[in-house]
C-alpha cells in the first residue's frame, strides 16, 4: 500500500529534510506485430515520470491538464504481450477502468495524453509488463522460480482518495487518483507491484509490523531499480545532476522515489514520496510504517552499491534479494529477513557479497 501525505511529511520531518489535447496526442510508435498468440503495439508513456525526466521540481498536476507536461516528456514505446484483443490486456496484466472507457486500438495505437483516462491505462499496462520481464530477464520463471507470473488484473481510478493498493486472491492492483493521479506515476505502479510479487512468494504475508515495513521498502527498492532498468533499456536520461538542495544533503537523484506523485504533497524543494538514500537505523523507529520503510530500502540500496562496488552488480543483488524472500515467513521480522539476504548471498554470490550485505544490516541495526 502507498499512502501519499503521511509518507511525504515523515520525509519532510527527515530534511530539518506542447500538448493539448486528444488530437494533438503523444508522440509514440504506431504499429502492430502479430504471432499466433500476441501482438506488439505503439504507445507513448512518461519516462518513468516527468519530474525525474526533465528535473522540473516546478511540474504540478494542474486538474490533469495536458499542458502541464512538456510533450518531450512521454517516450514512444512498444506495449508486447499483447492477446491481439485491441485492448490493453496481455500476459502479465489486464486493465479496467472505472473512470473512462477503456483504451481500445484496432491498428496498434494507443496515443494518449495525460487529460485522458486511457493514458493512465497504458502506462499501467506497459510498466507492470516491463517489471515482469525485468524479473524473466533476471531467470524467474527459466532458472529460478516464477514470481507473479501471471496475468494480473488493474482498476485505474478506482478510488477516490490519494491513494493504491494490492490485493490478492485473486490478484489486483488498484490505482486511486487526487493531485497527481497514482498510475501516472511509473514507480508507484511498481511499488504495488513489488507487494503482489511478495504476497505470490509468501502467502499471507505481511502479519507483522515489521513484515508490512519491509514490503514498503521493498516496494519502493524495487520501484526505482525497475525504472532505472528500462531507462537504461529504452536510452533515457531519466535521471539529470542532483538538484542543489539534493547536493547540499549527499543525497542521490537515483534515490528519489515517485517524484511526480510527490509533487501535491511534498513540502521539500526536491520533491520525493520517499528516498533510499536515508541513513534511519533501527535506532530511529517510532511506528510510523512509511518513515521505518525507508529503513529497509535504505539498507537494500546500499548494498545494490557495495555489490556495484565489487563488480556482482545490481542485477545480481536484485536476484538475490528475491530469492531470499522466498524464505520468508508471512511475520518475518527484520532481523529474520536480513539473515535470510545473507544467506542467500553467500550462496548465490560468494562470501565477500555476503559479508556486504551483512555489514549493511549490521550498520542499520538489524543484525549484531
Amino acid at each position: 500500500m502507498r499512502t501519499t501525505t503521511r509518507a511525504a511529511l515523515a520525509l519532510a520531518a527527515t530534511a530539518t529534510l506542447t500538448i493539448s489535447s486528444a488530437a494533438a496526442a503523444a508522440p509514440g510508435r504506431n504499429n502492430m506485430q502479430a504471432d499466433a498468440e500476441r501482438s506488439t503495439a505503439g504507445a507513448s508513456v512518461f519516462k518513468v515520470n516527468p519530474v525525474q525526466s526533465s528535473g522540473d521540481q516546478t511540474l504540478t498536476d494542474q486538474k490533469d491538464s495536458a499542458t502541464a507536461v512538456p510533450v518531450d516528456e512521454y517516450a514512444p514505446v512498444d506495449l508486447t504481450r499483447l492477446d491481439g484483443s485491441g485492448y490493453l490486456r496481455g500476459d502479465w496484466v489486464t486493465v479496467e477502468s472505472s473512470t473512462g472507457k477503456a483504451a481500445y486500438s484496432a491498428t496498434g495505437s494507443y496515443l494518449y495524453n495525460r487529460a485522458e483516462d486511457q493514458f493512465e491505462q497504458v502506462m499501467a499496462y506497459f510498466w507492470i509488463t516491463r517489471a515482469q520481464d525485468y524479473l524473466q530477464g533476471l531467470g524467474f520463471g527459466s532458472t529460478l522460480p516464477g514470481v507473479m507470473d501471471e496475468q494480473i488484473a488493474v482498476k485505474i481510478n478506482q478510488l477516490g482518495g490519494d491513494n493504491s493498493y494490492q490485493t490478492d486472491k485473486p490478484f489486483r492492483l488498484r490505482f486511486g487518483k487526487g493531485g497527481v493521479d497514482d498510475a501516472e506515476d511509473a514507480e508507484v505502479i511498481v511499488h504495488e507491484y513489488g507487494h503482489a510479487i511478495q504476497a505470490d512468494q509468501v502467502p499471507g504475508y505481511g502479519t507483522s509490523f515489521d513484515a508490512r515495513v519491509i514490503g514498503e521498502g521493498f516496494s519502493d527498492y524495487l520501484a526505482v531499480s525497475v525504472g532505472l532498468a528500462v531507462s537504461a533499456d529504452e536510452g533515457w536520461d531519466t535521471r539529470p545532476d542532483n538538484d542543489p538542495y539534493e547536493t547540499s544533503r549527499g543525497w542521490e537523484a537515483e534515490a528519489c522515489f515517485a517524484d511526480w506523485d510527490a509533487t501535491e504533497v511534498s513540502p521539500l524543494p526536491v520533491k520525493c514520496l520517499r528516498r533510499l538514500d536515508q541513513t534511519f537505523t533501527t535506532a530511529d523507529r517510532t511506528g510510523d510504517l512509511y518513515r521505518e520503510s525507508m529503513i529497509w530500502s535504505g539498507a537494500l540500496w546500499q548494498i545494490r552499491k557495495a555489490y556495484e562496488d565489487l563488480g556482482v552488480g545490481s542485477a545480481a543483488w536484485d536476484t538475490t534479494l528475491i530469492v531470499s524472500q522466498f524464505g520468508y515467513a508471512p511475520g518475518t521480522s527484520f532481523a529474520a529477513a536480513a539473515q535470510q539476504a545473507v544467506d542467500t548471498a553467500a550462496q548465490r554470490d560468494g562470501t565477500a557479497a555476503a559479508d556486504a550485505v551483512r555489514a549493511e544490516f549490521v550498520e542499520r541495526g538489524i543484525l549484531s
